[in-house]
């Protein structure tokens, strides 16, 4: 019996400690967001910490001026060295009344379909996506004596707050850092018989916009169609972001947007990804995106732009007729290939200030912003992880892109020159930040197999 099978055996005999392991870090309610929850945030990093020390790390609670990151590190002389990245923090379980069981007790149970999930508030998200990798490692050091690589661990508590803290860490720790390539678990499934690699993830962009006319609110009788309302300019702007086909109309906004190869648009024609099911499942069904683009081209490998949030005038219970003195609007941009969020919020100022009226104002607030990530299409170690997955699940992985954004992956390239290798289990029924979030049973065992399988692979 190879090595590789002892391992797996392993991982199959100690299915239910596996499970104990991570119910009882699920029971800690580690919800970064929230002041009140600090000390549960630090509960949580310390009993990471000491299961890492039980699996030979090198381990220690790092402080910075928010939540503590979990640092292990355990190096193989003459091995390649991957990075493993996740986060121990989760979200708010508001509203709780929604849950069928309390958040932060979890349990297994059936579904209707007879899948067996783990429910309990960051079962997918991402903490059990954090223990498949550790449990990979358990089977390794159990079976074997040595992980196949050397890793270092880095598991932080404040990407449910926006990682405030993480790009300084890196930065000051780079030779702790120090590795081939990096790998990230917070990622899902294509469905839940197909894995699939995150080969791309969309930059972020974002903008708050604030239009002043008046010095007051105003009588709508008195001021009606002399005075302007701020409301409509904005509505007015924000019409304008896109044309009639769905693009964005922004000069410039589509400099440095690539064309995926060929074959990547042939492989994500092949999944078929229609309308109906992928916008059904929210209530809608006629796609808002570029009209001559697949719905998973606009959902991975196209930028978009969306109003988050707007305000205005009086939205209270009954009537007040006034003309605001101010509205405001949340907008954000997803960006691909190499679209430049500096340039992008250059274009979009002055696409703004050339439709303010002369005596009118607009402030535009800038938040951080990401660029995209895209992995090189002929990386070595993505063709070994490919193999690794389908040896796993007996179904080629799928390489897709994400819409959403992980910065973590940008400070990677940026700060310690890594590619990263997104690998995640979850499914898009997982209610991740939503009441009753789960974990298939599943996902979890056969993640955790996964990862022993990719270790290996990343040691030829």
């Amino acid at each position: 019996m190879s090595s590789l099978d002892q391992v797996l055996n392993d991982i199959d005999a100690d299915l239910d400690n596996s499970l104990e392991r991570l119910f009882a870090w699920l029971s800690i309610p580690s919800i970064s967001t929230d002041p009140a929850y600090a000390a549960h945030c630090r509960a949580a990093a310390e009993w990471l910490q000491g299961d890492l020390a039980a699996l030979g790390f090198e381990a220690s609670v790092r402080e910075t001026p928010g939540h503590p990151i979990v640092i292990g590190h355990q190096p193989k002389a003459g091995a390649p060295h991957v990075l493993f990245y996740g986060h121990y923090d989760v979200q708010p379980v508001d509203p709780l009344d929604m849950w069928d069981t309390p958040p932060f007790e979890p349990l297994l149970k059936a579904l209707s379909d007879g899948r067996q999930v783990i429910t309990a508030r960051g079962a997918v998200d991402d903490k059990g996506q954090v223990m498949t990798f550790l449990e990979a490692c358990r089977a390794w050091k159990a079976t074997v004596g040595e992980l196949p690589v050397g890793v270092t661990v880095m598991i932080e508590g404040e990407e449910e707050s926006g990682s405030r803290n993480l790009p300084a860490f890196v930065e000051a720790n780079q030779a702790k850092l120090k590795a081939d390539v990096a790998l990230v678990c917070d990622t899902g499934m294509w469905d839940r018989t197909t894995p699939a690699i995150t080969s791309s993830l969309r930059g972020l962009a974002y903008y708050e916009l604030i239009l002043r006319c008046a010095d007051r609110d105003l009588h709508s009788g008195i001021f009606g169609s002399a005075a302007r309302n701020p409301i409509h300019v904005l509505a007015r702007i924000i019409a304008d972001i896109h044309d009639a086909e769905g693009r964005i109309a922004i000069p410039g906004f589509y400099d440095g947007v690539p064309e995926p190869p060929p074959e990547v648009l042939q492989q994500w024609k092949a999944l078929d990804l229609r309308a109906e099911n992928f916008l059904g499942q929210v209530g809608l069904r006629i796609p808002a995106g570029e009209r001559d683009r697949m719905v998973i081209e606009q959902i991975q490998s196209r930028p978009a732009c969306d109003v988050n949030g707007i305000v205005g005038g009086y939205t209270g219970e009954g009537t007040k007729t006034v003309i605001p003195a101010e509205a405001r609007a949340k907008v954000s941009f997803r960006l691909v290939g190499d679209q430049d969020p500096e340039r992008i919020g250059q274009a979009f100022e002055a696409f703004v200030r050339a439709r303010i009226p002369a005596d009118c104002s607009v402030e535009i607030i800038t938040y951080k912003g990401s660029r995209a990530i895209q992995l090189p299409y002929d990386m070595p170690a993505l063709g070994r992880v490919k193999a690794a997955l389908k040896d796993e699940w007996g179904r080629e992985a799928v390489t897709i892109g994400s819409g959403g954004s992980i910065p973590v992956v940008g400070d990677f390239k940026r700060r310690l020159g890594l590619d990263t290798l997104l690998v995640g289990f979850g499914l898009d029924d997982d209610r991740m930040h939503s009441p009753n979030e789960k974990y298939d049973l599943t996902s979890f065992h056969k993640g955790a197999r996964s990862w022993a399988r990719i270790l290996a692979a990343l040691a030829a």
